[in-house]
């Protein structure tokens, strides 16, 4: 049996239909609900022998080796299964070398298989329109259809009844960092944090702020807001630290604040800008909720 790590969904049985099966499978790793990254022992991969690349820079790779160690392997390699326990790369034989010395035991790892090309085009398009994928899912659909079929990103749009915009932005996801990849398939973030962080050149800076929403649950919004102040040239915590600062109301509006909350009887958001611009928001859980709140503004009037 293959030795790998499966990265789980919560999908119902068979959610990934035939064609992204075809697409991303291994024998183990084929399974009802599987992930389409995994981590595959680095014993269990082969080079391609048509690989046209001979020559691999000693020093540069000992670098790349040296960046692997501290972040992990950033971006997974393409392979195929070729035997039940046997992986052979399409793309990524220098990670693959690169993690070797720094002595990972497993990859990160998109797997494929080799399928008719024709039949499994038609079933990416019918299972992208389908609901139960997860981001990284459809991002390597779009990805492989511009690959195999010869397809513009405007011909995939139009294929899959989406916006070229829509194409572009998940195809942008397979840029993240692997960590963030996985966590983005688990659910454990969406697309708007993913999205905020691409506006970040670095890797390793993605990844700081990825543990640091990993952390402290981070909104969106907040976010984007820190991801603008390390555009500015801050590091991780003086960003923390100015974007706190704005996000503290001046007293007599947490006075407010306080009132409206035991007024309404539940948890009242507020945000002011220093300009004295704001919002106010009034949360509820269920219809109960919010049947309760329409209530007291009817009493209002």
């Amino acid at each position: 049996m293959a030795v790998h790590k499966k990265y789980n969904r919560n999908a119902k049985t068979n959610a990934l239909g035939r064609g992204l099966d075809a697409l991303i499978s291994t024998g183990d790793v084929n399974t009802e609900g599987s992930s389409t990254i995994n981590e595959i022992a680095i014993d269990q991969i082969e080079a391609n022998p048509n690989q046209p690349r001979r020559e691999f820079d000693p020093e540069s790779l000992q670098e790349l080796a040296n960046s692997i160690k501290q972040l992990g392997l950033v971006q997974p390699i393409t392979l195929r299964q070729i035997s039940e326990n046997k992986f052979q790369i399409i793309a990524g034989e220098r990670r693959w070398r690169a993690s070797q010395l720094a002595g990972l035991k497993a990859i990160p790892a998109y797997i494929r298989t080799i399928k008719d090309e024709n039949v499994m085009e038609m079933a990416l398009v019918e299972n992208i329109q389908r609901e139960d994928l997860n981001a990284i899912e459809i991002a390597l659909a779009y990805e492989h259809l511009l690959e195999k079929s010869g397809m513009t990103q405007e011909r995939v749009a139009v294929e899959v009844g989406k916006s070229r915009a829509a194409v572009a932005n998940y195809l942008r996801l397979l840029k993240l960092p692997a960590q963030v990849q996985m966590a983005l398939q688990k659910k454990e973030i969406d697309m708007g944090h993913a999205r905020a962080l691409l506006s970040l050149d670095s890797p390793s800076l993605q990844l700081k702020l990825f543990k640091e929403i990993q952390k402290n649950g981070y909104s969106v919004r907040k976010v984007e807001e820190l991801c603008q102040q390390l555009k500015n040239g801050d590091d991780i915590q003086t960003a923390k630290k100015k974007v706190k600062a704005r996000a503290q109301l001046p007293q007599e509006f947490e006075d407010l604040k306080k009132r409206l909350s035991t007024f309404f009887d539940t948890k009242v958001q507020m945000t002011c800008s220093p300009a004295g611009k704001g919002k106010i928001s009034i949360p509820f859980a269920n219809e109960e909720d919010l049947e309760h709140i329409m209530n007291v503004l009817d009493k209002i009037k």
